[in-house]
């Protein structure tokens, strides 16, 4: 059963880098404390009870990736991370917001309300990201290191960034290490 993901569509590459454009999307999420690992855990079931019929028409909704993560402390206001397939995250602080993206065909107003008021729908801004994709565990190293792959590139290209590094998970967790799908997202100005 294939999974929707976002649309997006590529302006640059340059080796491992692209430099993507995503349209508007509608996100749910929740910010959740804790450290990385847990935080990121509870903000999934927070979400997947939410699309699973936790909302006021008891509506399933399907699920979609990535799942995107960054930290609460350092998200601007209006800041997009784009998401249906993976799961994304970012570290700030004790406080994360973990997204789902919405399947395309539904708005703010066609959404069904949240059961759970930790539970939040947004419209999120078309956005330019630069991303790198990776496969294997995503760990606190591995997301260093492409974040770091990442400013290199928008360095070279003379491309500003703004906001943190997100990390998009693409696959369920009992996906084998070795072929899990993960990316490194950086919002573009302008």
């Amino acid at each position: 059963m294939a999974v929707e993901e976002p649309k997006f569509t590529v302006s640059l590459r340059d080796g491992a880098c692209e430099v993507r454009d995503y349209p508007a999307m509608v996100a749910a999420e929740v910010t959740v404390s804790g450290d990385q690992k847990a935080a990121v855990r509870r903000g999934f079931g927070l979400l997947a009870g939410y699309i699973f019929g936790g909302n006021t028409r008891q509506q399933r909704i399907a699920m979609t990736a990535p799942v995107a993560q960054q930290p609460a402390a350092q998200t601007p206001p209006g800041e997009t991370i784009a998401m249906t397939a993976p799961v994304t995250r970012i570290a700030a602080g004790n406080a994360w917001v973990v997204r789902f993206t919405m399947p395309s065909h539904y708005t703010l107003a066609t959404l069904p309300n949240p059961a759970d008021k930790r539970v939040m729908l947004r419209q999120i801004a078309p956005a330019r990201q630069i991303a790198i994709r990776f496969s294997g565990v995503a760990t606190q190293a591995s997301l260093t290191a492409k974040t770091a792959e990442l400013m290199a590139f928008a360095h070279s290209h003379g491309l500003q960034t703004i906001g943190p590094a997100a990390l998009a998970q693409y696959d369920p967790p009992w996906t084998l290490w070795f072929m899990r799908r993960n990316e490194v997202l950086i919002q573009l100005a302008g």
